[in-house]
């Protein structure tokens, strides 16, 4: 036992950092693949974004507001749709029983 701890001890910063686990590569693909999708969903080009970094970043924020502001307002219209119907009958359900409690 004492030889296997001396050979962790012998292995040098550059062996360790250079040894790659194939489940290392792996999780490195799909966590790729997961990115590349996020970011396309942004429009990112991955040419554009290697000449111009910093615009690339600019467009793809103002392209993430410009979603999260949509999305909200969607979110708004229908909350807006749905409380003209349910809130008039949860205040006749509350009055309903209300009254049946005395």
């Amino acid at each position: 036992m004492s030889d296997n701890n001396s050979d962790k001890e012998q292995t040098s910063f550059v062996q360790r950092l250079i040894k790659v686990a194939p489940g290392d590569l792996i999780r490195l693909f799909f966590l790729s693949v997961a990115v590349g999708i996020v970011l396309a969903a942004f429009n990112v080009n991955p040419r554009r974004l290697w000449v111009d970094f910093f615009g690339t970043i600019t467009e793809s924020w103002s392209r993430f507001l410009e979603v999260i502001a949509h999305s909200a307002a969607w979110a708004v219209d229908y909350f807006l749709l749905g409380a003209i119907l349910v809130i008039p009958i949860w205040l006749v359900l509350r009055i309903l029983s209300a009254t049946k409690r005395r």
